[in-house]
Formats: structure tokens, C-alpha cells, sequence
């Protein structure tokens, strides 16, 4: 054990981040100043400041070990983007200095046209710019200064999952506030959308990972017989750590704490091999690069320990696939939490109204939110028994759905009390109940004081859902606001408000088992959309409703929304052209071959001894290699007749005849594989790839 003392988490958090308290210490008095009202109150950047926090940054970044920068980004890849560049500058005599400028902080020139635009941007014209995000602290990894941009084409158009979300924040505040200063609130000056997201991931042995074509790929296994033991046990789940994932998780959180992520929660989850990460709320903005820093090092991480971690949301068949729970709230400046119903949720007005018009927002807009978690990852994951349907409902619980009932009926709210539970052991105390329940299987959960939305993957940028959450609240606010802004009385203004909203939208509320079957003829009674894969989910992204609301709200204009509804259905009908791509290659080239050769071996041993064991298992085989070549062929006929007249019917053959035709594949590989001794099979397969770490 090494006797190397370590420092403790207070020493060094945030140690790599230009934080609020380094800016202090760094700027002069006006320049912190005028920066922190634009990070605290969203104020325009004073560009006049820009050359001081600039120079004051790249001091604090080279005494860190920096020698470059970068303006970091989100474009529409779905990863993150960084061009680097030293802080160098040559002198006449030979030399350099080291500078760094107001102008290089604030504006950065990427090529836009090698990034996914969706026809905004042609190869012949290139130009792209990012922008500083002065909400989002910059940070030092790996020897770069790294700054939190948003990324914009020539002619004005985002380009990214950042620009949405920022301009999502801002209209919510917005409409937040309107509903405040209604009701009378005059301190407030600002209601912030904060966020904790919980990342969960696999963890496998490397050098058994770099054996599978698929899973370094595609990121998750195109074929697989299901293992002896699985999760049928369910002593994977908040077990013991084993030793070699405790060091890599003490090894992670300690990189986060230095980054200023605030790496809460640890453990085994349901999956062999499944673990998950949960990091305490920040602002929105904050929270999604936070997340995205989380993902990346995850991976690096991972290497040192010769580990390799699986973001896909499904990268095993037959045990749990990976989602990204994203705890949502409204808090204000002053420290109101806006979803905080306090003892006596029926008598506090203000949660009410906020409460209600988010679920008029959940109920008018469930596609588009459906939209911002489609992917083709997550069409393995949803509705799967192991995660939230597809289709979009709300959990409430118990008292909270009474306090609903006794709004729309008119009747009094009787207040049944808390339960409390003695276990019948002196030592141990007796427990109050909270409030509610947890309903694991919701995909918009209240649970306390916030909404946890459970329908992202975990492969996802949380930018996109919580941008759209943002947007449809804020607009169903602003419709609140135009009624109690008028009202003579708040009160009775807010009190019929309420009754109407949640008369009329309450539909949306299912505090029952969602995974049922059931719950699934009760929706479509409803009338609540069943959107079942990620082709028809990007469709309603260009419906006359979505689209009105993201332009009315400010947060995408026409020809944005457009590019991304192309840029979705590309991606997806790329991700399933390589992944056909992939199982095609590892069928013609290792399968196959393996299969084949096996059945030589015991032709020849049949021939020889006559043996009747020898023969049955060769007919065997030898009808599954007919069976497994025939579907090969098909799969490849079925993408090579793939593309449509447009990008969406595109995406819809891949979806309804590629898809089915891997699946049809795999189903025989995997009938396959037990056939073949564990010496010949040519890949590891998930016993291996679950168990041995």
C-alpha cells in the first residue's frame, strides 16, 4: 500500500477551475464585478473587461501546467470538439512570449463546414465561430486551458447543444419571473433551471474488449449467447465493490473533484458489470458540461486501470441497458426552490401553479420531449422492463395526486398525515414516511422537491432534454403569466388556474406500474402518444406545435429546427449503416470462418471413426452456417437497398428493414455460439466480457 499522502477532497476541489474564487483573487475589483453579474444575472458581457480576464486566465492556466487553450465546444457529433493552440508568440530576436488576448478568449474560428449543419453550411463555405460562455467556468485538462463555448455558423445559425440550452435558460427565467413578481415577489431577480444528472456505465477488461470488433465499433455487443448467470440474482446491485472497480472509482472521483464536479454518489448497478455515478445540481449549462467532462473521463479513467468503459445504453442483451436520470428543478436566486411543496403542499399557491403548468407543459408537449431523448442507443433501452416506456407520464404520488383530485373536484384537501414505521427493535428509530413514494418506472418522476426525468440514454448529452424541458415550461409559464398578470387578485386568478390546468391535463398523471401492459391500453385511452422508435420520435420535431413553440420561445428559429431534423435522422441512419456494416464484417471475416472450420474438423473425426455424436453435431452446425450465410446475405441486400427519396424514409428503412434483418442475424449467431467450443469461438463472449474484470 503506498504510504504517498493524499490530499483531502477540501484541498483539491475545483483545483483546475477558473472558479468565482480565483477570479476574485485574479481580476481587479470592477473587472469581477462586471463578469460575476453577467454569470450571476445573465447581464451583457462587457467586452471592454475581456483583455484583463483573458490575461488573468492564462496566468492561472500556465501555473497550472497549461501551454495551450481551446475553445471547447458541443457540436451536433454528439461528442465534444476542441482545436488547440499554444499560447506562444514569436519575438524578433528568436524567442517567444507567452499572450493570450480578450479577443482569442472571446472568439474562436472552427471550421464549420466539417461539422454536422444539416445543409446550413456548404463545404465551400466554411467559416464557423465559437463564442465564450462566461456561465460555465473554463478549466484546465490535460496541459490546455479549456473554455465552455457555444458554436455558431458564418451567417448566424447554432450549430451545437449548447446555444439551445443557453437561450432556454434565459426564457425560462424570464417566465419564471413573470409568475413571481405576480404574485408579488419583488426580491427574486433571477430563477435558475438546475440539474443533477445520475450516469450510469459498464466497465470491462480491456484486452477482452479490444477482442470484439463490435463493442469498439459501435459500442455495444451485435450479437451474444445469453451467459449461465445474469442479473436473475439481483446481488449486483449495490453490492461490494470489487477491488478492481473501487481503486478505478476513487481514481475517477478524485478527477472530478479537481475539475469541480461534484461526484456524490457511487455504486454497483442492477447489470454484471453495471455501475452508476450521481453528481449534486448545478446550472443547467454547468451541469451538461460537467456531465460531459463525467463521460469523457469515465473513459480515460478507465484505461489506466486496463478497464474500458461502455456509455452505449445497451451493450449487452438479456441484462439491464444504461440510462442517464436527470434530476430537474426551478430554484431562484435568493434561494427559493420553486417544486419545494413544503408541509402543507395544498395550501402553498405559488408550488401550485408551478406544479400545474408543468403538467399542462409534460401533457401539450409530450413528443417533443419524447424527441429529446430519441436516439438509436435508447430504442434498445425504452420500454424494455428495465426503464420508462415510451410513452410520456407523469408520477405525482400519493398525496400530491390527492391534492390534484381535491383542486379539480372542488372539494377540501383532508391532510392524512405521515406513516411511520417502528420495526419493532429498541435500537432502531421509528421512521416517518416522506411524502411520496419513488416510481421507478415513470419517465417523469416528482420526487420531493424536483422531477427526475428517467428517459435519457446514457450516452446522451443532457443538453437536448434539458433545453426542451426548459422551453415547454417556460412557454405554458408565460400563458400563466398573461392571466395573473392581469388579475385584480392573485389569489383567485391562480387558485382557477390551477383548477383548469390540472382538470385538463391531469390525464398525464399515472402514479401505477408503467411497464405493465395495461398502462399501455390506458394511455392510448388518454389519448397520450406512444412514439415507439427514434425514426417516428424525429418526426414530431418539425410538427406545426413543436416547432412553434421552439421558435416562439426564442430557442430555435426555422431553418435551426430544420438542420437538426435532418442532422437526427442522418446520425441515425449512419449509427445503424455501421453497425450493419460491422456485423457483416465480423460474420464474413471471424464467425463464419470459425464455424466452418469447426465443421471440418469434425467431418474428418466423423469420417474416421464412425462416430454418431460426430455427425449430429456436423448437421447441426452445418444447418446453422446455411442459415447464418443466407441471413448474412439478406442483411447485406437490406443496406445496400436502404436509401430512400429523402433522409427521412431513409432512416425508416434502416430502422424497420436493416434493424430486422440484423436482429434475424444475430438470433442464429447466438443459437450458434454454445455450438462451438469456447477454444474456436473466436471472441469473448458475455460470460467473459460480464464477469471477468
Amino acid at each position: 500500500m503506498s504510504c504517498e499522502k493524499k490530499l483531502a477532497v477540501e484541498e483539491i476541489f475545483g483545483e483546475y477551475v477558473f472558479n468565482k474564487s480565483v477570479m476574485e483573487q485574479s481580476l481587479s475589483k470592477r473587472a469581477f464585478k462586471i463578469l460575476n453579474e453577467t454569470i450571476e444575472s445573465g447581464a451583457p458581457l462587457d467586452a471592454s473587461i475581456a483583455d484583463e480576464v483573458a490575461s488573468a486566465m492564462k496566468a492561472w492556466a500556465v501555473s497550472k501546467g497549461a501551454t495551450h487553450y481551446t475553445h471547447w465546444f458541443q457540436p451536433m457529433t454528439g461528442i465534444t470538439a476542441e482545436k488547440h493552440d499554444a499560447f506562444i508568440s514569436p519575438k524578433s530576436n528568436g524567442t517567444v512570449i507567452l499572450e493570450f488576448s480578450g479577443k482569442e478568449l472571446i472568439k474562436g474560428e472552427p471550421d464549420a463546414s466539417s461539422f454536422p449543419s444539416g445543409g446550413l453550411r456548404e463545404t465551400a463555405k466554411a467559416r464557423g465561430y465559437t463564442c465564450w460562455d462566461c456561465t460555465s467556468p473554463a478549466f484546465v485538462k490535460e496541459g490546455t486551458l479549456c473554455i465552455p463555448t457555444a458554436f455558431y455558423s458564418y451567417t448566424g445559425e447554432i450549430l451545437d447543444k449548447k446555444a439551445p440550452l443557453l437561450r432556454s435558460v434565459e426564457v425560462l427565467s424570464k417566465q419564471a419571473l413573470r409568475i413571481l413578481r405576480a404574485s408579488g415577489n419583488k426580491t427574486s431577480k433571477r430563477v435558475i433551471a438546475t440539474v443533477g444528472p445520475e450516469q450510469e456505465y459498464f466497465i470491462v477488461n480491456s484486452e477482452l474488449f479490444e477482442k470484439r470488433l463490435d463493442l469498439m465499433l459501435t459500442g455495444r455487443t451485435l450479437f451474444g449467447a445469453k451467459p449461465p448467470k445474469g442479473q436473475e440474482l439481483e446481488d449486483q446491485y449495490f453490492g461490494a465493490l470489487k477491488t478492481k472497480i473501487s481503486a478505478y472509482m476513487q481514481d475517477l472521483g478524485r478527477e472530478l473533484w479537481k475539475l469541480g464536479i461534484t461526484a456524490k454518489t457511487k455504486h454497483n448497478e442492477v447489470a454484471p458489470a453495471q455501475h452508476e455515478l450521481a453528481i449534486i445540481f448545478d446550472p443547467a449549462s454547468m451541469a451538461a458540461d460537467h456531465n460531459l467532462l463525467v463521460m469523457e473521463l469515465m473513459k480515460k479513467v478507465a484505461e489506466r486501470h486496463g478497464l474500458t468503459c461502455l456509455l452505449h445504453e445497451k451493450p449487452f442483451a438479456g441484462v439491464n441497458g444504461s440510462g442517464k436520470h436527470l434530476n430537474w428543478s426551478m430554484a431562484t436566486d435568493d434561494g427559493i426552490n420553486l417544486l419545494d411543496p413544503g408541509t402543507k403542499p395544498a395550501e402553498n399557491l405559488l408550488f401550485l401553479v408551478f406544479l400545474a403548468s408543468v403538467v399542462k407543459a409534460i401533457d401539450e408537449y409530450a413528443s417533443l420531449l419524447r424527441l429529446s431523448v430519441a436516439s438509436a442507443g435508447n430504442d434498445h433501452r425504452l420500454g424494455a422492463n428495465e426503464a420508462p416506456p415510451a410513452i410520456i407520464s407523469m408520477f405525482v404520488g400519493e398525496e400530491l395526486e390527492s391534492v390534484i383530485e381535491a383542486f379539480v373536484s372542488g372539494d377540501t384537501y383532508k391532510d392524512a398525515g405521515r406513516l411511520k414505521t417502528n420495526l419493532g427493535v429498541p435500537s432502531l428509530p421509528v421512521i416517518t414516511h416522506d411524502a411520496t413514494d419513488r416510481n421507478r418506472t415513470s419517465p417523469f418522476a416528482f420526487t420531493g422537491n424536483k422531477f427526475e426525468f428517467r428517459m435519457c440514454g446514457s450516452s446522451a448529452n443532457v443538453a437536448e432534454p434539458c433545453f426542451v424541458l426548459n422551453t415547454i415550461v417556460a412557454k405554458t409559464l408565460s400563458e400563466a403569466a398573461d392571466v395573473l398578470e392581469k388579475a385584480k387578485s392573485f389569489r383567485p386568478a391562480a387558485l382557477a388556474l390551477v383548477k383548469e390546468y390540472l382538470a385538463k391535463h391531469k390525464k398525464i398523471i399515472f402514479n401505477g406500474n408503467n411497464y405493465s401492459e395495461e398502462w399501455v391500453k390506458e394511455a392510448e385511452k388518454r389519448g397520450l402518444p406512444n412514439i415507439g422508435n427514434t425514426v417516428l420520435a424525429i418526426r414530431e420535431l418539425i410538427s406545426e406545435k413543436n416547432m412553434s413553440v421552439l421558435e416562439e420561445m426564442g430557442v430555435l428559429d426555422e431553418k435551426e429546427i430544420e438542420s437538426r431534423y435532418e442532422i437526427l435522422l442522418e446520425n441515425y441512419s449512419k449509427t445503424i449503416n455501421i453497425e450493419a456494416l460491422t456485423l457483416v464484417d465480423i460474420s464474413e471475416r471471424q464467425l463464419l470462418p470459425s464455424i466452418l472450420g469447426y465443421a471440418l474438423k469434425l467431418s474428418s473425426i466423423s469420417s474416421a471413426a464412425g462416430s454418431r455424436t460426430a455427425k449430429t453435431c456436423l448437421d447441426k452446425i452445418n444447418a446453422q452456417a446455411d442459415l447464418m450465410y443466407d441471413r448474412l446475405e439478406a442483411l447485406k441486400a437490406a443496406v445496400k437497398a436502404a436509401e430512400g427519396k429523402d433522409a427521412f424514409e431513409t432512416a425508416l428503412n434502416y430502422r424497420e428493414k436493416v434493424v430486422a434483418a440484423m436482429g434475424a442475424l444475430r438470433e442464429v449467431i447466438d443459437q450458434t455460439e454454445p455450438m462451438i467450443p469456447a477454444d474456436v469461438w473466436p471472441v469473448p463472449v458475455y460470460s467473459d466480457l460480464l464477469f471477468r474484470i
